[in-house]
């Protein structure tokens, strides 16, 4: 607890001694206006400040709040002679305000651990001499020393040193990672073993950092449809139960009398017509999880998504980089009849050498020596590339993309992906081989036990490559050949006979659109991918397929603890409306019905903190 929570248990166990003090005093005829003086000590001591708040709220309009409403029921009940009521409404309010800002500290505090990644310094190296200096003044290629402890300040490459570092605090992985000179270093790890020279690759509001600081923080504005609700709810419930309340303590006495009875069960509404169970529960339900999800590494950008997330009956799948780990090599090289291997795997080379593409990158990765670059590049999306060098025309890519070119080829019978290539005439095929990653099968079945009852493959692919990683994975639905744009159809397709909601999981770099146009959007192993932070509505910190299935375990988790609140609520406060309204009930009910359920739900709550 923080100093100002103290301060409120410190009031609350003084009234509350004060309370049973008064109490007992009212046991005994000499001393029972004594007890009087105690309650009113009591009620002092503990709910000075909502009274305060109470007057500045009518001041500035806001006259129904909770602190308006539970000091009218105070002092109406003290007016009536019920003292030890209208301290009590005071105390537990104050107890259950106290429960309310321990749970959303927590809450808070989980996703602040992410904000603990904020560099305070870099220190910047120029000829030889080294200076302290904020991120924000670090440019593009200066370059940064990062001593063991030390957080990375900005996101770079190494240019000298070799380490171990610390990316527990942004993907949730124990594991430290080894990294060396070459390699791609991001902001908010923390350099455990040797000092690191990094070159500096972007400024720091473009920084991984900061753009995973800016989604914690954004997180909470975001709200979801059961949050909506209840706020609309909250709107026109209170004022109808507080008209409700003042026609109660007018109409029945001037017809059949008993204006203190009736004053009294008034009193009780306005007590019970106050929303806090409802107004705070329901959102700190989805709060905390948007902390338990970031502990394991997964950022949500809002709560509205953890909600999406909990109606997705449908998971679709890029394939390369998502499914497979992207690590592309060339598995076999096959020459046509007279053709020297060599001279088929140099061909291809040339073809990919402005490529980025990953298959692109294992070709030039298996050539020996320098590529050549000829002619004029023309890349034709999902098919392959042409090279053209005056009459001569370089060509690399799936068998349709020759046969169109004239080119008569048999289809090679690999699940494997084939690269053919020809340069007036068909020089061969490579085949190019990926692996499926460790955890990918285990992820598809995670799903399954989570309810999700269609999952689907989206690829490029050939059909026979995909439909056997498919079946080795047991993935539902598999959608192969397809181009980018085709990409966009068929999850619009697969939106539009979906039961539920649809989500899209993309390695980020290439699947934007897609990830877009998904009902949630779900970028896998995107730390540090620009793409995948900007576009995607959930992002995966590390490369952990597995995590999926916990972060929609952890959104319906939410969505059932908030409807149970609703519910309880709900059914407890009418109930209560209708015995007070009655007379069965008394103002100690009355006062469970209000702060007693608020503290029932908020602990309800706080089990999303637990993921």
């Amino acid at each position: 607890m923080n100093k100002r929570q103290h301060y409120i248990l410190i009031r609350i166990i003084c009234a509350a001694t004060l309370l049973v003090a008064g109490f007992i005093l009212g046991l005994f005829p000499l001393t029972d206006f004594t007890a009087v003086f105690f309650f009113i000590a009591a009620a002092v001591i503990v709910g000075y400040d909502v009274l305060i708040n109470a007057v500045n709220g009518v001041v500035h309009g806001h006259i129904l709040d909770e602190n308006f409403l539970m000091a009218i029921g105070s002092i109406c009940a003290f007016l009536l002679g019920e003292q030890a009521e209208g301290t009590f409404i005071l105390l537990f309010y104050q107890v259950g305000e106290l429960f309310q800002a321990i749970a959303v500290g927590k809450s808070r505090r989980s996703i602040a651990q992410l904000m603990d990644i904020r560099p305070d310094c870099a220190t910047v190296e120029k000829d030889g001499v080294t200076q302290v200096v904020d991120p924000y003044d670090v440019m593009i290629d200066d370059v940064i020393v990062v001593e063991p402890g030390e957080k990375i300040p900005l996101d770079g490459i190494i240019i000298s040193g070799r380490s171990s570092i610390d990316t527990s605090s942004l993907t949730g992985e124990s594991v430290p990672r080894d990294v060396t000179s070459g390699d791609s270093i991001i902001s908010g790890s923390i350099n455990l073993t040797s000092p690191l020279r990094i070159r500096v690759t972007k400024e720091f509001d473009e920084s991984t950092v900061s753009k995973i600081l800016e989604l914690a923080e954004n997180a909470s504005t975001l709200k979801t449809q059961t949050e909506k609700f209840v706020t609309r709810f909250a709107k026109y419930y209170t004022p109808c139960v507080v008209i409700a309340a003042l026609l109660t303590a007018i109409l029945p006495p001037l017809f059949i009398g008993g204006w203190s009875t009736w004053i009294l069960r008034a009193v009780m509404l306005i007590v019970i017509s106050c929303p806090c169970a409802l107004v705070v529960s329901v959102p700190l339900a989805f709060f905390g999880a948007l902390g338990g999800a970031s502990r394991i590494g997964v950022l949500v950008k809002g709560s509205n998504y953890l909600e999406m997330l909990a109606e997705v009956d449908t998971v679709v799948f890029d394939k390369t980089g998502t499914l497979t780990q992207g690590n592309f090599k060339v598995a076999d090289i096959c020459p046509a009849e007279g053709i020297e291997p060599s001279l088929l795997l140099k061909t291809a080379a040339i073809c990919e050498e402005h490529s980025s593409h990953p298959i692109a990158q294992a070709i030039k990765e298996a050539v020996c020596g320098e590529v050549p670059s000829i002619g004029t590049h023309e890349t034709v999306l999902g098919m392959g590339v042409r090279v053209s060098d005056g009459d001569r025309t370089l060509l690399a890519g799936n068998r349709a993309f020759l046969l169109e070119a004239g080119y008569n080829i048999e289809s090679i019978d690999t699940p494997a992906t084939i690269v053919y290539v020809a340069d007036g005439k068909y020089l061969g095929y490579l085949v190019i081989s990926d692996r499926v990653k460790p955890n990918a099968r285990a992820a598809i079945s995670a799903l399954e036990q989570a309810g999700i009852t269609h999952t689907v493959m989206l690829t490029g692919d050939r059909k026979d490559a995909a439909t056997a990683i498919s079946r080795e994975l047991g993935i539902s639905d598999c959608r192969a050949e397809l181009l980018p744009q085709d990409k966009v159809a068929a999850i619009e397709d697969i939106i539009t006979s979906a039961q539920g909601r649809v989500a899209f999981v993309g390695d980020g770099v290439n699947d934007a659109p897609v990830l877009a146009r998904a009902d949630v959007g779900i970028a896998m192993g995107a730390l540090g991918s620009d793409a995948a932070i900007e576009a995607a509505d959930i992002v995966i910190m590390n490369d952990d397929l597995t995590l999926i299935s916990k972060a929609a375990k952890i959104a319906r988790k939410a969505l059932v603890i908030s409807k149970q609140n609703i519910i309880f609520s709900l059914v407890i406060k009418f109930s209560m409306l209708i015995l007070s309204f009655i007379g069965l009930a008394n103002i100690w009910m009355a006062v469970f019905a209000d702060v007693g359920v608020l503290i029932i739900a908020i602990v309800n709550s706080m089990r999303t903190l637990k993921g």
